[in-house]
């Protein structure tokens, strides 16, 4: 399995703190400086976990992939730049939607078991042969689903490696019949290897991003990919500004995620 090893190289994310000295405040300005960006649909930001780590909403099943779940919805303004002007205190994920079928999300990885930290999306990757090692074990792993990929990767010591995974069925299943065309689901999970005794094992424990149900020819035709640099972003008292270019078509061969006609 090839994995590439670095991000998206068509984008670029900026960030600064400006304003007034620090204060009290209930509410945190957000901008996305989207430049000439075009036919954006939805630039929204998600908070997913609480401060220990637990999500703070279910999964909801029925989620739309052009229309996900978020915290709070940015207005445009001018010069392709995006505000949210209310947001809590607190780590948000950002993720933009597009009339060409494009979703590009950020993350960061959540802690799974008790007293772990939480890791930035941009936090070290393991050795290429622990992450081969690993690669490895998810390829031959029997599966729900028919396409399972490692996107991104994180270590957090030795003996401990957290993984973005992306599962796709697209192969028939009972849910044809109910929507009376072929259908896809995918996933979006956070999986967390340990090592003992000389080799990786995966933990029970999972936590889930997504779950979408969608006809099959639909998700073909999309493009989901996910970035680092969009997770973790913090709000607080002053304004933050982030700037962000959309490549107008996104390298696989950099870009990790879902493609059209995969």
């Amino acid at each position: 399995m090839s994995i590439p090893t670095r991000g998206l190289v068509s984008a670029v994310l900026l960030a600064h703190l400006f304003g007034p000295s620090p204060g009290p405040s209930s509410a945190g300005e957000l901008i996305v400086d989207l430049g000439k960006s075009q036919g954006i649909t939805l630039v929204g930001a998600i908070r997913r976990w609480d401060e220990d780590g637990a999500s703070r909403f279910p999964v909801d099943p029925s989620a739309k992939i052009e229309n996900p779940r978020v915290d709070g919805r940015a207005q445009p303004g001018p010069e392709g730049r995006w505000v949210f002007s209310d947001l809590a205190d607190g780590p948000y994920d950002l993720v933009i939607c597009t009339k060409s079928r494009i979703r590009v999300e950020g993350f960061r990885y959540p802690p799974l078991r008790e007293f772990d930290p939480f890791l930035s999306s941009d936090a070290r990757s393991p050795d290429d042969e622990t992450r081969d090692e690993i690669a490895r074990e998810i390829a031959t792993a029997r599966h729900y689903e028919n396409k399972v990929a490692p996107l991104y990767w994180a270590s957090n010591g030795e003996k401990q490696v957290r993984i973005l995974v992306q599962l796709v069925r697209d192969r028939p299943t009972s849910f044809d019949a109910e929507f009376g065309a072929p259908v896809a689901t995918v996933r979006h999970e956070i999986w967390q290897y340990t090592r003992s005794y000389g080799s990786w094992t995966k933990d029970r424990k999972t936590e889930v991003l997504d779950r979408i149900l969608l006809p099959r020819d639909e998700f073909r035709r999309w493009t989901w990919v996910w970035d680092p640099r969009l997770g973790g972003i913090e709000v607080g008292r002053k304004p933050v500004t982030i700037a962000y270019r959309l490549p107008t078509k996104f390298d696989p061969q950099t870009a990790r995620g879902w493609f059209p006609d995969r």
